[in-house]
């Protein structure tokens, strides 16, 4: 099966995901999207981080590129993995790819470290009590974040698609 993995990164999160999703499908392309010339695979992967609640501008506009495929995704954001953010984040990008008439099999989803400029933006442009203020618990989800993906977070990824190729 012909597979392509690619990915948006801006840290490099989502990119230490990747390598750690080819290292579980066998002979699969991995690249960033921004070097990918052709849709012509039986399975594409597309990994992205989370800006607004949904995948990267660079990933969107990759995504509704994609029509009529097999597809899977992964993404790292800020937030607890856990999180309503992080449900909502899969809604919408799963939205993305079934409005183009993909099957969405599968999805993977880790935090990762936030871009240090943005926290730095949200330090000084916003007051604590607002909704990207710096209060402490957002502090706290900031230094959690810090640390990842870590490397159950890069096993994590891995086991999944193992499994989910060989469902596949």
């Amino acid at each position: 099966m012909k597979t392509l993995i690619t990915y948006s990164t801006k840290t490099g999160n989502t990119k230490k995901v990747a390598e750690a999703i080819s290292k579980a499908i066998i002979n699969s392309e991995i690249m960033d999207i921004a070097d990918v010339q052709n849709l012509d695979y039986d399975l594409i992967i597309v990994g992205t981080w989370i800006d607004k609640g949904t995948a990267d501008a660079k990933a969107l506009k990759f995504i509704n590129g994609i029509k009529d495929k097999n597809t899977a995704f992964f993404f790292t954001l800020g937030a607890y993995p856990d999180s309503k953010h992080a449900q909502d984040c899969i809604d919408n990008i799963t939205k993305l790819f079934t409005d183009n008439g993909n099957k969405v099999l599968g999805h993977y989803h880790c935090q990762g470290a936030i871009d240090p400029k943005l926290i730095e933006m949200m330090r000084t442009k916003f007051s604590p009590d607002h909704p990207h203020g710096p209060n402490p618990e957002r502090i706290k989800r900031w230094s959690d974040a810090s640390t990842h993906p870590d490397q159950n977070d890069l096993d994590n990824a891995y086991n999944y698609f193992k499994n989910f190729i060989e469902r596949f």
